[in-house]
């Protein structure tokens, strides 16, 4: 089995190289679906997040209203660590599960786990290969703000909240640049997984 972390600032196109890569035959463990399981209504995790931030944070149907979670912590270090320190252990536990049944059903397996916060968590080295999505700042704001309706101001809320590119590619042993035409990536995101799958 190859264990690969796949990174990227927010904007800088991961989900799509995720998508590409198990288009490719890659076991994918999606850190941001686990990460919205573990506060599905009903969970622990849920009870948790409202017992630390209150039930402001829930939206009518008692499912958490993410962009007002997102609202209080991005612009607060301190309550963003808040809720990672509730939510990253849960992701954890999941994406290992995830990967132990990838392991029993193929023991050559390619597990490529898409992690947001790689970088921020320190978590590169539980990985063989950390590869990196890579965009300019500018890129990445154009996308935020045209492609997910962001303000400029939250967009840049955003990206501030995350590890800076350099940090990003420090700890990179592939980087796949985005900063082009979709039209560039998957023929690069295959050049990358026959490197892992070789």
């Amino acid at each position: 089995m190859v264990k690969v972390g796949l990174t990227g600032g927010i904007g800088a196109g991961k989900s799509e190289v995720s998508r590409l890569f198990a288009e490719c035959g890659a076991v994918v463990v999606d850190a941001d679906r686990i990460a919205r399981e573990v506060v599905a209504p009903g969970t622990p995790g849920l009870a948790e997040v409202v017992a630390e931030f209150g039930e402001e944070i829930l939206a009518p149907d008692g499912s958490l209203d993410r962009p007002r979670l997102g609202s209080l912590v991005f612009a607060d270090p301190d309550r963003l660590a808040a809720l990672n320190a509730l939510i990253h252990p849960r992701v954890g536990e999941r994406s290992a599960e995830l990967e132990r049944r990838a392991l029993a059903a193929d023991a050559d397996a390619v597990v490529v786990h898409d992690v947001p916060l790689l970088v921020e968590n320190g978590l590169a080295p539980l990985y063989d290969r950390v590869v990196v999505v890579d965009a300019s700042p500018e890129t990445q704001l154009d996308r935020l703000v045209r492609l997910r309706g962001m303000t400029e101001e939250e967009a840049r809320a955003r990206m501030a909240a995350q590890a800076g590119r350099q940090e990003r590619l420090a700890v990179a042993d592939i980087v796949i640049d985005n900063d082009g035409p979709l039209e560039k990536l998957a023929p690069r995101v295959r050049e990358v997984w026959e490197e892992l799958h070789g």
